[in-house]
């Protein structure tokens, strides 16, 4: 008899999790999700998509209206949050002004009964894991806004949690550190072998950590996958606009994604012959320098009539033939790189 395949195993599994307040729509309307165990996961989605409020109800800090959520298939929807086997770590860091580095990691530990030594001996460990034993002694004023985010990573892992949550915690970074935060998250998730559930609102940062990306809006799941299967296969009209560098063209037989840097510009002045279908007329509305690229914004007329799109070209090739503004041009784009949209 053939052995039956099992799925990974799940460190969170949300079951119909649904939150509703007094008046309006379902902040959170029934989702199911599972998120295996040792995965990063990014929740990702626009201001008031219900990403937060879901994070919040795994953490406990926001009471569950209806379904279950199961961590290592233990039901810990109606447990406080000390309880859970998870740690919050937030967007404002929340340390404690008053306190050492060292004090504010150990803070938890106080709260639980531990011995003096003993919990600052596990603190100091945790300080040097994340390279910040030499400034123990600091407080958090005294430490850069990098350094204190990893105070706080020191300070949610000190209860050994089985799954961390993350609240947009690079948000109040400028946009250098960010960038090496961002690796450090991913080192650290990686290195501890925990599952990390991250909320961000930037496609880039999701992009750049997640095994996995849920993208949200209105309160549901839009889709579910790896970066590379959300960006090059959105599964809607929704997704496909709120990644990013996609346009969204309606054709002949249905709308479809293509991405900027996938669609083909070619001057109509050029006596070169223009490729096959499909494509469209456009005329160059925006030159935009980024670098390593040109992003040009058009007035295109698809089969729908007027829709702004984009195109991306690399900084040579622009170089090589510039656009300029009121250009009329002809795009188009391969088949294949036409991903369709369900109506």
């Amino acid at each position: 008899m053939d052995a039956i395949a099992t799925p990974s195993p799940a460190a969170i599994e949300l079951v119909a999790l649904t939150k509703r307040y007094a008046q309006g729509a379902p902040a959170v309307d029934a989702i199911d999700l599972r998120i295996a165990s040792g995965s990063y996961c990014c929740l990702l989605g626009p201001s008031g998509c219900g990403k937060s409020t879901t994070l919040r109800m795994i953490a406990g800090h926001e009471s569950v209206t209806g379904g279950d959520i199961l961590l290592e298939n233990r039901n810990i929807t109606d447990l406080p949050a000390a309880a859970r086997g998870t740690a919050m770590m937030f967007q404002s860091f929340a340390l404690f002004p008053h306190l050492s580095a060292l004090d504010n990691v150990a803070f938890s530990l106080k709260m639980k009964g531990v011995a003096k030594g003993e919990r600052q001996t596990r603190a100091q460990d945790l300080l040097e894991r994340v390279s910040l034993g030499h400034l123990a002694q600091r407080k958090p004023g005294e430490l850069s806004g990098g350094q204190q985010q990893r105070v706080a990573l020191a300070r949610a892992l000190i209860t050994q949690p089985r799954v961390l949550l993350l609240d947009e915690p690079l948000s109040a970074l400028d946009p250098f550190l960010r960038v090496q935060m961002r690796a450090e998250l991913r080192r650290w998730q990686k290195e501890l072998g925990l599952t990390f559930i991250h909320v961000t609102h930037s496609q880039e940062e999701a992009m750049a950590l997640a095994d996995t990306m849920v993208v949200m809006n209105h309160g549901r799941i839009e889709q579910v996958g790896s970066p590379h299967e959300v960006y090059n296969a959105p599964a809607t009209e929704f997704v496909a606009r709120f990644m990013g560098g996609h346009n969204v063209i309606q054709t002949g037989t249905g709308k479809v994604a293509v991405r900027n840097d996938h669609l083909q510009i070619q001057p109509t002045a050029d006596d070169s012959p223009v490729m096959a279908v499909p494509g469209m007329g456009a005329t160059v509305t925006d030159v935009e320098y980024q670098g390593t690229y040109v992003l040009l914004g058009l007035q295109a007329q698809d089969a729908a009539g007027a829709n702004g799109v984009s195109v991306m070209l690399p900084e040579a090739r622009f170089a090589e033939r510039p656009y300029a503004l009121g250009e009329d041009v002809h795009l188009f784009w391969a088949p294949h790189q036409a991903h369709a949209l369900p109506a």
